[in-house]
Parts: structure tokens; sequence; C-alpha cells
């Protein structure tokens, strides 16, 4: 139940995030919901390979930023996602950081409420 609660934030701050920023583009809510999957099974599989090679290239500062680190893997996944399905374009790598960047104060805020709703 916990991971349909996650998949239905991510896809609403996917569709916000899509709302909210000119460069960022899907065509439907139906199309949040695919792109959140997306997300989430790449940055499940591919985000601590990022991490890691990332933490390794820099020698350790990546670890050190990690805040930096995950937002700019997000957007790299972002654009992925945008080059894997045509529900989702992205402008430029810009936008792209712009909405990973977006998705993550949404997602973040959606998780809170739902907590502070539930009571846990």
């Amino acid at each position: 139940m916990s991971l349909l609660l996650s998949w239905l934030i991510l896809s609403l701050a996917v569709w916000f995030t899509a709302v909210i920023l000119p460069g960022f583009h899907l065509k439907g809510f139906g199309s949040a919901i695919l792109v959140a999957a997306l997300f989430g099974i790449l940055n499940f599989f591919l985000g601590w390979i990022f991490f890691a090679v990332l933490t390794i290239a820099t020698l350790g500062i990546a670890l050190l930023l990690a805040f930096l680190t995950r937002w700019l893997i997000n957007a790299i996944i972002l654009k992925l996602v945008d080059a894997l399905t045509d529900h989702l374009e992205i402008d430029s790598f810009a936008w792209a950081l712009g909405g990973a960047l977006l998705m993550s104060a949404l997602g973040t805020l959606g998780e809170w409420l739902v907590r502070a709703m539930l009571g846990g």
C-alpha cells in the first residue's frame, strides 16, 4: 500500500510540475502516472549506480554534496524517461533540472502531508 501511495504522490508531483513549468510537457494525467512509474523504476535501478560513479569520479565530493548530486541524477533520469517515452517532453536539460527540483519539493510535501493526515 505504501508503494502505491508513493507512486500516486509522485504522479501528482509530475503532473503539477508539468502544469507549473513551461518547458516540461505531459499529454495528460495518465501520462503522469506512466512517467512516475518509469522514473521510479529507473531511479531504483540506476540512481545508486549514477551516485556511486559520480562519487568516485569526483573523489568523494559528490557524497559531501549529496543533495546536489541527487538533484543532478534525478534530472538525468528525467531526460532518460523523456527519451524512452513520448508521454513526456522536456525542452532542455535546464528544464529537467527545474523539473527534478520541483518534483522533489512537491513529492516531499505530499509525503509529509500524507503522514500528517494518517498520524504516522
